[in-house]
């Protein structure tokens, strides 16, 4: 007798509601945003935006181990050619942050993406509270640090911060204080996990930020030339160049020449190349291009968390209980909406540190009242219904009845409301970068692309080619992403468009 077959039977092209009872020819419906998704990934658009976005995002992470002047491991060679020590300079000149998205990607992807028992929405919540709550850690640390070996610190605080208990202290401080903060957050359902969790991030989070409380100083030339001499053995990356490694000999080699032409050099030095050519001050382009990537993705990812958390709540607010209420946080919203948000960053960049976070603060800051007023709307339709009204009836706190119950049900148009908003943000972080005004010491696509026209006149076509297309197709990226969301959530345009 033949085995029977594994294969299951084709489903019947017509069904009786016999049948239907019986489960025949039944298909299993899809959740909301499993349906709104697959229809994302059928429109070719959308797919090649999360790809290139995929892309910024991956070099946002990895850029640090793929593009250094750093080796990834250098030996000290003797005079018999004896290997005399051996250390990974790349590794010890690692930042706490660098760790901390190259630890957090690594352990949270893997999370996220594989079969667990957990359901995948909460692995999600947990996932980013661990993240708010280490990168609060790693950056107010970092802060402290850079503060205390600067020259506006006391004299008696430089030299503590040289001893052990100083950066455990104010690590161990700082960890214990966003802990108790992310465990009252209803990540998970379990106290017990919850806890786990969180102790697990703080102590991460405070050995990344004592480890890296000192910047070891860094001497690029001297692993050249070491390596030229022979008293080293040098392993480099992919694109053997830091974004701020320059020299004034490599005055604007052009794209793929081989810097032997340019110096008359040989050797280990001499063999490198700069793929995308190097700008006014002998700096690599494709380092700072990839570099680049994690302030662009970061200014817009951190600045649109901060507007849809503001945004969030007080439409929620306005939303439910209307009235006076309302009239008075529109009235805010409305003020707000009339701060230009690009003469903002002009001014603050005079007046306040030139840096990432403040750059981020104040896009967050000013750029809500989108969110807000979706909210709004999506609440004012919602505080009637039977739910809400059954939420009250049995004395629900307001907190659990608008972020528990009313949130999930009306923040779809925020999300879409979202994509534009990281585009609006990358957009004007370039252009203040373009200006001159960007974070001091980062790589940034608008400051590549303002050095396309150098002190001579002269123009630079791989200066404004490179950085100018980066910027275009992430901001174009964003904004198909937003369009195809924004169709597949809204019902009126499926059946436009099935009509």
């Amino acid at each position: 007798m033949a085995a029977a077959s594994s294969t299951p039977a084709p489903m019947p092209e017509s069904v009786t509601g016999i049948d239907l009872m019986r489960g025949i020819g039944a298909v299993e419906a899809k959740g909301f945003w499993e349906d709104a998704w697959g229809r994302v990934l059928r429109r070719p658009g959308a797919v090649l935006a999360l790809v290139w976005i995929s892309a910024v995002a991956f070099f946002a992470v990895f850029s640090p181990l793929l593009a250094n002047g750093l080796p990834i491991w250098t030996e000290r060679i003797g005079g018999d050619g004896a290997v005399l020590d051996s250390w990974s300079p790349l590794w010890r000149h690692l930042s706490a942050a660098d760790l901390l998205l190259l630890f957090g990607t690594l352990i949270g992807v893997p999370w996220v993406a594989l079969p667990l028992p957990v359901p995948r929405s909460t692995r999600l919540g947990m996932l980013l509270i661990a993240a708010l709550q280490a990168g609060f850690v790693v950056a107010i640390g970092s802060g402290i640090s850079a503060w205390s070996r600067g020259s506006g610190a006391p004299t008696w605080l430089f030299e503590i911060g040289r001893e052990s208990w100083f950066p455990l202290a104010t690590a161990g401080g700082l960890a214990a204080i966003f802990a108790a903060i992310a465990f009252f957050v209803p990540s998970c359902d379990s106290r017990l996990g919850r806890a786990a969790a969180v102790l697990v991030v703080a102590i991460g989070a405070t050995y990344l930020v004592v480890d890296r409380w000192i910047d070891p100083l860094v001497d690029y030339d001297a692993f050249i030339e070491g390596g030229e001499a022979g008293t080293l053995h040098n392993d480099w990356t992919l694109v053997p160049w830091s974004p701020n490694q320059s020299r004034s000999d490599l005055y604007l080699v052009e794209p793929g020449r081989p810097l032997d032409e340019k110096l008359g050099v040989g050797g280990e030095f001499g063999a490198r190349s700069f793929v995308m050519g190097s700008d006014a001050v002998g700096r690599d382009v494709l380092s700072q291009m990839m570099h680049a990537c994690r302030l662009s993705i970061s200014v817009g990812l951190v600045s649109t968390g901060i507007a849809v958390m503001i945004g969030v709540t007080i439409g929620s607010l306005m939303g439910y209980f209307g009235g006076k209420v309302d009239l008075l946080l529109y009235r805010v919203v409305e003020v707000f909406m009339a701060i230009p948000v690009l003469f903002l960053l002009i001014v603050a960049a005079a007046v306040l540190p030139r840096n990432t976070y403040v750059m981020m603060a104040i896009i967050g800051c000013v750029s809500w009242t989108g969110s807000a007023r979706f909210i709004r709307a999506e609440f004012l339709r919602m505080r009637s219904q039977d739910f809400v009204q059954s939420a009250r009836a049995v004395g629900l706190p307001l907190r659990s009845i608008l972020f528990k119950h009313m949130l999930p049900n009306g923040v779809t148009p925020v999300l879409v409301d979202a994509s534009f908003a990281i585009a609006a943000a990358i957009l004007a972080e370039a252009t203040l970068s373009f200006l001159g005004l960007g974070p001091e010491g980062q790589a940034s696509w608008g400051k590549l692309l303002a050095s396309a026209t150098n002190t001579t006149g002269t123009f630079v076509w791989w200066l404004a080619i490179f950085p100018g297309l980066a910027i275009f197709l992430t901001v174009l990226s964003y904004n198909m992403l937003g369009e195809a969301l924004r169709d597949a959530i809204d019902p009126k345009l499926r059946k436009a468009a099935q009509a």
